[in-house]
């Protein structure tokens, strides 16, 4: 009786710090919108894909599949053709406010704002607000 006790323990005790990585991804996860965020372990593998806004800004995906909106200070020359991007982190490896990008032979960008975002637009997204932004004339 004693030895199921233990089992029953144990069994209780790992069941719940299985958990606690699943509740923590459900708290990233609800974070409001627009709130200022940071990805960790940016410099181990924690960033898993980017996309460009133009010059303006960038949208970076950590490993959870979470999206975010780097605003930079000015314009991000060469980005909207980058194929390619370095993350300069700080020394504990986060990607937040205070780092900044590099464009191979174009330079540096840094980050004004980082904040939790949805997805970026897609590609017919973008085609569609493009043709209801320019008015097509008929001369």
């Amino acid at each position: 009786m004693n030895t199921l006790r233990k089992t029953l323990r144990t069994m209780l005790a790992v069941g719940a710090l299985a958990l606690v990585p699943l509740s923590a991804s459900f708290a990233s996860e609800t974070a409001a919108l627009g709130t200022e965020a940071r990805i960790p372990f940016a410099n181990h593998g924690g960033i898993r894909d980017w996309q460009a806004d133009r010059d303006q800004g960038l949208w970076v995906q950590d490993v959870h599949r979470n999206w975010y909106y780097a605003k930079f200070m000015g314009p991000c020359f060469g980005l909207n053709f980058a194929t390619s991007i370095g993350f300069d982190t700080h020394p504990m490896g986060t990607f937040d406010k205070f780092s900044s990008i590099t464009v191979p032979r174009e330079g540096k960008c840094v980050v004004t704002s980082f904040t939790r975002s949805g997805a970026p637009p897609t590609k017919a997204q973008l085609k569609s607000q493009a043709s209801v932004a320019s008015p097509k004339f008929d001369g």
